[in-house]
């Protein structure tokens, strides 16, 4: 195998996010259930000789040391590699947006290049890798929708009905550690459980559970976030703000046809994914399912 092309990466959207407190260390406690969605990113792969590491922009410039980057360096680091290999990344989810691109990115070049050096893995010690890198690795290494607890490593498959989401990211994102930093941020939300997430009167699942704690700070750093927000609920939508970026979105029906967007929007229509695309590619020497395949 000299090359695996047309690997997908994709976005997640928090449903809602709770701070339920805060450890010694500083880092929060979370509770969330992320969900994938098939707005992607898409990655190739081709394989280098002599430990060679490149990357391109298929889109907008990356940062040189990216996240794909830094997991393929982990990667050949942990296993004391000599295969080397080009990226070619062509950059979709937009960035900023508290969707998880950079991190899903990750995920998928260590579950690519797991594959193209036949290095023969398992997830956990992929994992491992991944964790190092960031929060949400692990997750999308996972490849299921989850109730996310702690610092976003305790990680409990969810079973998700079919839906349809508006998303909308204005051109402004934000960054992470503004929001965590934040003296105002609400950190004492009370924990929830996923028997309460699940139930519902009216028998629907509860996309509206809960609530984003990020929100109000984000607002208040960032006005665009509030347009957003305003854009879907003139629509008859119910907002709210994933993750720590500036995207927002809401669940719709067929019978809803979105406004055009004002400029410099990137708004879609996403469909929740029941597994990520590239579920299994790391359970056995048979990788099977995937690009090239």
């Amino acid at each position: 195998m000299k090359a695996l092309y047309d690997v997908p990466a994709p976005a997640k959207l928090n449903l809602f996010l709770h701070i339920i407190g805060r450890r010694p260390d500083g880092y929060h406690l979370l509770q969330s259930v992320f969900m994938l969605v098939d707005w992607c990113d898409t990655l190739h792969f081709e394989l280098r000789d002599a430990g060679r590491i490149s990357r391109e922009d298929a889109g907008a410039p990356l940062p040189d040391d990216d996240l794909v980057v830094r997991a393929a360096r982990a990667l050949q680091q942990a296993c004391a590699s000599n295969s080397g290999v080009h990226i070619r990344l062509e950059k979709r989810i937009p960035v900023q947006a508290g969707m998880g691109g950079g991190s899903s990115d990750a995920a998928s070049c260590l579950l690519a290049l797991n594959r193209l050096w036949r290095l023969g893995l398992s997830l956990p010690q992929l994992e491992k890798i991944g964790l190092g890198l960031g929060a949400d690795v692990p997750f999308f290494l996972r490849g299921r929708n989850a109730w996310v607890e702690g610092v976003g490593e305790r990680i409990r498959p969810l079973d998700l009905p079919p839906a349809r989401f508006a998303v909308a990211k204005p051109p402004e994102g934000l960054a992470s550690d503004l929001i965590f930093g934040d003296s105002q941020l609400k950190r004492d939300s009370a924990p929830a459980i996923i028997s309460g997430f699940a139930a519902n009167p009216d028998g629907s699942f509860p996309f509206g559970f809960g609530h984003n704690d990020l929100q109000p700070v984000a607002q208040r750093h960032c006005p665009a976030v509030t347009q957003a927000l305003q854009w879907l609920g003139n629509q008859g939508l119910q907002a709210r703000m994933t993750g720590s970026g500036s995207a927002v979105f809401a669940q719709i029906t067929q019978e809803n046809a979105l406004l055009p967007a004002p400029a410099g929007w990137q708004v879609r229509e996403c469909m929740n994914l029941a597994v990520h695309p590239l579920m299994g590619w790391a359970a056995s020497d048979d990788f099977g399912g995937g690009p090239d395949s």
